[in-house]
């Protein structure tokens, strides 16, 4: 099968709309442009495709209600303009996909809800459900609570995650601009490039981040959001949101970036992708070689420092001797707590402290080796 054609057969997809590809010139959301999408997407799913819709737009359309010209930089404006803006941008696509006789369900992800262990397990279900149901999620990240520290950054990031969360055969990620180039498309005598097979296409390629005014993202973060997708088995194509129906049928538009890896343990790509350290685990030789090749858990036995200040539940890098980080993982020990613990083995903490301190710093299960 034919990547494209991977694209028009796929019994599940996930297409991810930017913030550029909503708005009008007064920046806040066009309906034409809104209503154009979900036509084409209520195509693909009254024709037996699961389709998930990540969607930026929130902040956009929360801006002309507050007065704003366009996207604030600080992060409480932006929730302000999200808090006003997500409820009119749900409207908007539920009255859209109602002239389908479909319904939209709306999910608000922050990265607590796909990193702790509960939280990801119900993010899991819930989407699992609603396709079940033959509702239509449209998914967002929670900016009206996520923090600077606990957030995903931008939403094709968060789509190549939430592809691979619900195991989707595609990614589709929709832009302003029509494919990847080897220079600005703007530039006389610059090409598209109609595959990208590896990094070794990308050799020369000249990217440029976003210069809209409401999105947050670009080619950069497209490519980025590929690179996540594909190394899990995911074939993901990048195109303009004008040409969303061409690419689900199949047509030779945008660019296509093939599948470099295999479809693994979901957890752990959310714990690389969508987490941010709060802290440092220092460990010895040992540990390095027991994590990276014996693929064990992170015992207090092997941790010689602990920098930061972080929880239990939180995510932490580990790191050798030599400063090198070498896995990232959930803590079972706070900062304060795991001090004491260190260079002891389990059963000697157990027999001290207690049955509940006979447990591993990092579960292999919560664990990722970088």
């Amino acid at each position: 099968m034919s990547p494209r054609s991977e694209i028009s057969q796929a019994k599940r997809l996930v297409v991810k709309v930017g913030s550029s590809s909503l708005t009008g010139p007064d920046e806040g959301i066009d309906r034409a442009r809104l209503v154009a999408l979900v036509n084409a997407l209520a195509w693909r799913h009254l024709e037996g495709t699961q389709v998930v819709l990540v969607s930026s737009g929130a902040i956009a359309a929360g801006l002309a209600p507050l007065g704003l010209s366009s996207r604030p930089r600080d992060l409480a404006r932006q929730q302000a303009a999200a808090s006003v803006g997500q409820g009119a941008l749900l409207a908007a696509y539920t009255q859209a996909f109602a002239a389908h006789s479909i319904t939209v369900g709306q999910v608000l992800l922050t990265v607590d809800d796909v990193t702790r262990r509960t939280h990801y397990t119900n993010a899991r279900r819930t989407l699992e459900r609603l396709l079940d149901f033959g509702v239509f999620p449209v998914i967002n990240e929670n900016d009206t609570v996520a923090t600077s520290e606990i957030r995903f950054g931008d939403n094709d990031r968060l789509a190549a995650l939430v592809a691979h969360l619900i195991d989707a055969d595609a990614l589709v990620l929709l832009s302003d601009v029509d494919a990847l180039y080897d220079a600005p498309p703007s530039r006389p005598g610059s090409r598209r490039i109609p595959v990208v097979c590896g990094p070794d296409d990308l050799t020369g390629v000249e990217i440029r981040g976003s210069s809209s005014k409401v999105g947050s993202g670009g080619m950069t973060t497209k490519i980025e959001a590929a690179r996540i997708a594909t190394a899990a088995g995911v074939t993901t194509v990048v195109t303009a949101a004008d040409r969303v129906r061409q690419v689900l049928a199949g047509e030779d538009v945008g660019t296509v970036f093939l599948p470099m890896g295999v479809r693994g343990a979901s957890r752990r790509l959310w714990l690389q992708h969508a987490t941010t350290a709060r802290g440092r685990v220092i460990v010895d030789d040992g540990a390095v070689h027991a994590l990276a090749h014996r693929k064990k858990s992170l015992l207090p036995v092997g941790v010689v420092r602990v920098e930061g200040d972080f929880h239990e539940g939180d995510a932490v890098d580990v790191c050798a001797l030599d400063g090198r980080v070498v896995a990232r993982g959930l803590t079972n020990y706070s900062a304060k707590e795991l001090p004491a613990l260190l260079g002891r083995s389990t059963k000697d903490l157990a027999r001290e402290l207690g049955p509940e301190y006979e447990r591993e710093v990092i579960h292999r299960d919560f664990l990722v080796v970088l």
